[in-house]
């Protein structure tokens, strides 16, 4: 799962056509983005999302913090604070719609994690915004069973 969700942060995409920064924060945002629509739609579907999966995840995020060289402390401190950040994302990132088969991002949380992304008339906020739409889309079209490892395969 922390692979799969590692290389959709790293679509060029987001770094050439949205001209996000390219940096450690700016991929665990896309990570949790990603991560937090595949839990919704196992939401949606009625069936709890693996918690080993979650777990192995943040185990993984741990183990990067620490061979960038933060110390215990520094990686304790960082640890709550990504999880913080996956529930505020979590519990936010969806724009409640009338019509229940949309998706729409919560434009004032894109904002607040990406600078680029405060002017929600801009292109590269209608980029983003479509790119996630896609991605629930792709997402829910999948089986629970196959979509984490599925998720890998999204064109956008």
């Amino acid at each position: 799962m922390y692979n799969i969700l590692l290389t959709l942060s790293r679509n060029i995409f987001f770094y050439k056509k949205i001209k996000l920064k390219d940096n450690f924060e700016t991929r665990i945002y896309l990570m949790f983005m990603h991560f937090s629509i595949m839990m919704i739609v196992f939401k949606k579907k009625d069936k709890k999302f693996d918690q080993k999966i979650y777990d192995l995840l943040f185990h993984k995020i741990e183990n990067n913090l620490r061979e960038l060289g933060f110390g215990d402390v520094s990686v304790n401190k960082k640890m709550k604070e990504f999880n913080k950040i996956l529930y505020d994302i979590l519990l936010k990132i969806e724009q409640k719609e009338i019509d229940q088969n949309t998706f729409k991002i919560n434009q004032k949380l894109a904002a607040s994690y990406f600078n680029e992304l405060c002017d929600a008339k801009s292109i590269e906020y209608f980029e983003f915004e479509s790119y996630f739409s896609n991605f629930y889309h792709f997402c829910f079209e999948l089986t629970l069973d196959n979509m984490v490892r599925e998720t890998i395969n999204f064109k956008n």
